[in-house]
């Protein structure tokens, strides 16, 4: 099965990167849902959850705004402020 390699970067930070079998966050057009061999898309993002679908479960995060990107399986996402603290992983390098 296909994964999407993704990387969550805070203004001040890298939150989470790792791999992901899908990822979700809310955007100015409404929900997306990214899985792999989506389009390319760059998205506006608002505030609300990004959650990430790992093998081993679900991680959620609260962003305040940001941006999407999509591109070849890479998922990249930056918010201005990121509240992880329910995070089971915590951040990965």
């Amino acid at each position: 099965m296909s994964t999407l390699q993704v990387e969550l970067v805070a203004a001040d930070r890298r939150v989470w990167s790792g791999e992901a079998q899908a990822v979700s966050a809310r955007s100015t057009e409404g929900d997306l849902g990214i899985l792999p061999g989506h389009s390319p898309l760059l998205g506006v993002l608002v505030e609300g959850e990004v959650r990430i679908d790992t093998g081993d479960g679900r991680e959620t995060v609260t962003i305040d705004t940001g941006f999407l990107s999509v591109d070849h399986d890479r998922v990249t996402i930056v918010a201005e402020q990121v509240d992880a603290s329910s995070l089971s992983s915590g951040a990965t390098d």
